[in-house]
């Protein structure tokens, strides 16, 4: 076989299901909550309680809820495409299974390669976020941390290590590398009071909106409205993460697409009812700061409910490091499962029946990286990957329905063509305003990956191995 050939080998829907319904190493306990859990804990965190006001103040002002709804729309058509392939194959992997599907091994590697760097890179900022939150609300209390422990060196002055987001990546790791029921059990837990948060933010606050703050409506223009939703695209994915556990899914065909598009529902629903409140309550040019729903309540005289939401957001931020870290090492073992990364990394625990090397390989790195690295620079790297995996699901449910329209799909996405390529536009429109930097520091990553691929993955993939033993 050639090289060019060995780049677009597939494995056929049909070979994966078969193997779907064959496999049994990882414990199916997810039901349609959990599964819809996980996909909240992705979506709803930064953007609740950091971007709605900052978006507001300085992008879009009361308009910042059209911000969230052009950014909604380019991920529901994302969304629908993911629905669709986690009902037909559900295996772990995500993209890049379903990439590996339709469009062929290399570039399911390249989004698999790519995810895996997403999702390590995510659970990192974010858990050097819940440690920002955590030691405000120790200061609070007047038992700061010392200096050296308070973040990465080169962050502040005395500074040489962020002890709490080191210990927050630990402990979800321990969480997921044990078993996954305990981890999905405590996920559902803080996200209910997450989204409780969310819900005390509305009812508390509805009472204090004053129509008038909504006017002018649109103060930077529709420009400043398309800005913003270029910006909190951030905090409308997240569903992908659900797609990763299908193989710890109890009904996976069934639950996996409701749990998509149900998860994304919920948390639309929650943005778009947080931003007309926050805008309504205060003054938008008051919400450019690092905690707009905190300050805002406090404004109002509510310090009580301000407390409360510190503590939710402290919890939200954790079931974002849950979901990320949790695909990441599901990606990484379905990569290393097909061959294309050393199959030591496949084993699963014959007690806990979790892949429990990827887990705690990838917290380890996710531990250092956000206990040693000021990550501002490297966040930026994380939109341009998920993007990227977005338009190759959005592309691959287009050519699938060309290429084997009659197949059986539990759940179809409505209106193909046009639904993948709303997906496929908005995504790169996005991708097209990232900085300079963003692309030379993916391409680098792309480039590593190739090397890995064609000095490894070429010739040990499983689709290597079978069609060596087919010619002979």
């Amino acid at each position: 076989m050639t090289i060019l050939a060995a780049l677009f080998r597939r494995k056929s829907v049909a070979m994966l299901q078969a193997e779907a319904a064959q496999r049994g190493e990882l414990r199916r306990v997810l039901g349609l909550w959990q599964l819809t859990a996980i996909g909240l804990g992705g979506i709803i965190g930064v953007g609740i309680f950091v971007l709605t006001g900052t978006v507001a103040a300085t992008q879009a002002g009361p308009a910042v809820v059209l911000s969230f709804l052009i950014a909604g729309i380019a991920s529901a058509a994302a969304a629908l495409c993911y629905a669709e392939f986690a009902g037909l194959i559900p295996v772990s992997g995500s993209a890049y299974t379903y990439g590996y599907a339709v469009l062929g091994e290399f570039a399911g590697w390249i989004i698999g390669w790519d995810l895996l760097l997403e999702y390590a890179l995510i659970a990192a900022v974010v858990a050097v976020g819940w440690s920002g939150y955590v030691q405000a609300l120790l200061e609070t209390f007047h038992v700061p941390l010392p200096v050296w422990a308070q973040g990465a060196w080169g962050s502040a002055p005395g500074r040489l290590f962020n002890l709490p987001a080191v210990l927050i990546s630990l402990a979800i790791t321990a969480l997921l590398a044990a078993r996954m029921e305990w981890g999905a059990r405590f996920n559902t837990l803080i996200v209910a009071i997450k989204i409780g948060a969310a819900a005390l933010i509305v009812i508390a606050g509805a009472a204090f909106v004053d129509p008038a703050r909504w006017h002018p409506f649109m103060p930077f223009g529709m420009h400043g409205v398309v800005t913003g939703a270029a910006i909190v695209f951030f905090a409308v994915f997240g569903y992908d993460m659900l797609t990763t556990a299908a193989e710890e899914a109890k009904n996976p065909q069934r639950d996996l697409p409701r749990a998509v598009v149900l998860s994304l529902a919920i948390a639309m629903t929650l943005y778009f009812a947080i931003c007309l409140v926050l805008t309504g309550i205060v003054p938008y040019t008051s919400l450019n700061n690092d905690a707009p729903v905190a300050h805002a309540f406090t404004a109002i005289g509510l310090p009580q409910v301000m407390i409360a939401i510190s503590l939710a957001s402290i919890c939200g931020i954790t079931s974002v490091i849950f979901a990320n870290l949790l695909a990441g090492a599901r990606i990484w073992f379905a990569l290393s499962r097909d061959g294309l990364l050393p199959g030591w990394f496949a084993a699963v625990h014959p007690r806990w029946r979790t892949p429990h090397r990827t887990t705690i390989l990838l917290g380890l790195v996710t531990a250092v990286a956000a206990g040693l690295f000021p990550l501002d620079e490297l966040a930026k790297l994380v939109n341009i990957g998920v993007l990227g995996a977005f338009i190759v699901i959005c592309s691959a449910v287009a050519v699938l329905r060309w290429r084997q329209p009659n197949l059986q799909r539990p759940f179809r996405t409505p209106f193909v063509p046009l639904v993948p390529i709303i997906g496929i536009g908005f995504s790169c429109w996005l991708i097209w305003g990232l900085p300079y930097t963003t692309y030379l520091r993916f391409l680098a990553w792309l480039v590593l990956g190739c090397v890995v691929y064609f000095g490894y993955g070429l010739r040990h993939s499983r689709l290597a191995a079978a069609d060596e033993d087919a010619r002979h």
